[in-house]
């Protein structure tokens, strides 16, 4: 299987579709970081990170068994556990705990390295060969991000002790949103993201469980306000929001489907004025627009020259790899898609 002109040849997808699915998704994902800021208010921060998988992973459970899925192959459940790494324990725990000392809006900022990171890691995963010039504005916007968050905090000694975990999670969450893209392209979208929190739900119990127990505040006397929050983060942002990205990664090109993600800093912004009435400052105004003009010329000058592995999908039989028919629908081997 080559990587031609930009374009996955896999399943025979428009790229227009990856990128519908992929907005769907990033749409879900913009109100993740202005609700986990809500919901860290009252709530511990490892109790937000922890239960709202915990909440995701039964939820998870329930469609793998009602759904009759199959079992991953021994690639597809290693994939699994990088996701769950990824997006399940890192992204969510690390963006809790950072949000306890700073702002939406100050958070959105960081988060808008995503994109460019998912595009590196797949890159590197995928056997890639971008031209010199991606690495170019990917390092720029890289640089723009970190002067911004130093300028911001008055130096390196406080941009170490808060944003060292927002850049955290933006690598573990490349890693995972990469690494999804990748195994959804033979286990589905949606039995990708739910097998990934099956996975890793032992150990987020132990995290909810441990975040409830040194919570300040009674889970009892917590508002309404905070946990319709919480309800947001474990149903869409932790699961349903799923379904439609890692389907827009896996139809892909997944580098160019990745940086759809650009509009989620502006809108994560929006809903933090809305939501949480928070002030947007010129130079968070003007750093974001410098990461979103770099990562525009990273995709542009980007320019595929090698072949994915074939190893990846000839693993899996032909008739277990991506499923080209409606989420839950019957196939005629008598699985589930």
């Amino acid at each position: 299987m080559k990587i031609k002109n930009s374009a996955i040849t896999l399943g025979h997808q428009p790229l227009s579709g990856g990128v519908a699915w992929g907005l769907v998704g990033v749409a879900a994902f913009s109100l993740t970081v202005p609700f986990t800021r809500i919901a860290t208010r009252e709530l511990d921060p490892l109790f937000v990170g922890g239960a709202r998988a915990v909440v995701a992973g039964v939820l998870a459970a329930a469609l793998l068994s009602a759904t009759r899925s199959r079992l991953p192959t021994r690639r597809e459940l290693i994939g699994t556990a990088i996701v769950g790494l990824g997006v399940v324990f890192g992204f969510p725990i690390f963006t809790s705990v950072a949000l306890t000392t700073t702002t939406a809006g100050h958070s959105a900022v960081i988060i808008g390295l995503l994109p460019m990171a998912t595009a590196i890691v797949a890159v590197t995963l995928t056997k890639e060969r971008p031209a010199l010039q991606f690495w170019l504005y990917s390092a720029g916007g890289a640089v723009s991000v970190v002067v911004y968050s130093v300028v911001a905090h008055g130096g390196i000694g406080a941009w170490q002790s808060t944003d060292l975990y927002l850049f955290a999670a933006v690598a573990l969450g490349a890693l995972g949103y990469a690494q999804g893209g990748i195994t959804s392209r033979t286990l589905g979208a949606w039995q990708t993201i739910s097998w990934a929190l099956v996975v890793a739900l032992p150990v987020m119990v132990v995290i909810g469980v441990c975040g409830a127990v040194r919570a300040q505040t009674p889970l009892a006397d917590v508002d309404a306000h905070t946990w319709a929050s919480f309800a947001y983060l474990g149903v869409v942002s932790m699961f349903l929001g799923f379904f439609a990205w890692y389907r827009g990664l896996a139809l892909g090109p997944m580098s160019q489907v990745s940086q759809v993600q650009l509009v989620q800093p502006v809108m994560t912004l929006g809903w933090s004025v809305l939501l949480l009435g928070e002030h947007i400052s010129v130079a968070m105004a003007l750093c974001c627009l410098v990461t979103i003009g770099c990562a525009l010329g990273a995709v542009g000058a980007r320019e595929v020259t090698s072949t994915v592995s074939r190893s990846a999908v000839r693993s899996v039989p032909p008739s277990r790899r991506y499923p080209s028919v409606a989420p839950f629908q019957s196939r005629t081997d008598g699985s589930r898609s």
